[in-house]
């Protein structure tokens, strides 16, 4: 199954749960971020969107994004700079985060001894660990892909 068959799947099951009603907008709004496959602002996430469907105003994706994160459908990530961005959330799926202070560029990671550490920490200080997420920030050692990417954000 595709990954928006099942994003729409989950949506719809939550929709239905709460009394709501899929509308074209959280579809179009839900295909975009299955699309872009990557970490979005707002900002982002609606020049896309009024390529699909012109009249969704930012105030809609907000409220749209609000009900993706208490459907579990996006993650909602607040990184140094302030700006939220989100992310589509996959089952059973864990990975932190480099992120470069300069150009913004935000890489994925997963590394098990990583974890382990983590959990041992946890265990000899008596914590159960429930949930986490780790943001390492630092700049790109490439200069200038680092500058290309930082003038293409302009």
């Amino acid at each position: 199954m595709g990954i928006l068959v099942e994003q729409l799947q989950r949506l719809e099951a939550y929709l239905t749960d709460h009394g709501l009603k899929m509308t074209e907008q959280r579809k179009v709004i839900l295909e975009a971020l299955v699309g872009l496959n990557r970490h979005v602002s707002l900002d982002e996430l609606h020049t896309v969107v009024q390529q699909v469907k012109s009249g969704v105003g930012v105030a809609t994706i907000y409220r749209t994004m609000r009900l993706f994160v208490d459907a579990e459908i996006v993650i909602e990530h607040r990184f140094d700079d302030g700006k939220s961005r989100y992310e589509l959330a996959h089952e059973g799926d864990h990975h932190d985060h480099l992120i470069c202070t300069r150009c913004g560029l935000i890489i994925e990671f997963e590394d098990e001894i990583i974890e382990e550490q983590q959990r041992l920490i946890a265990a000899q200080y008596g914590i159960q660990i429930e949930t986490h997420k780790m943001e390492l920030y630092g700049r790109c050692v490439d200069f200038d892909a680092c500058q290309h990417r930082q003038s293409a954000r302009s």
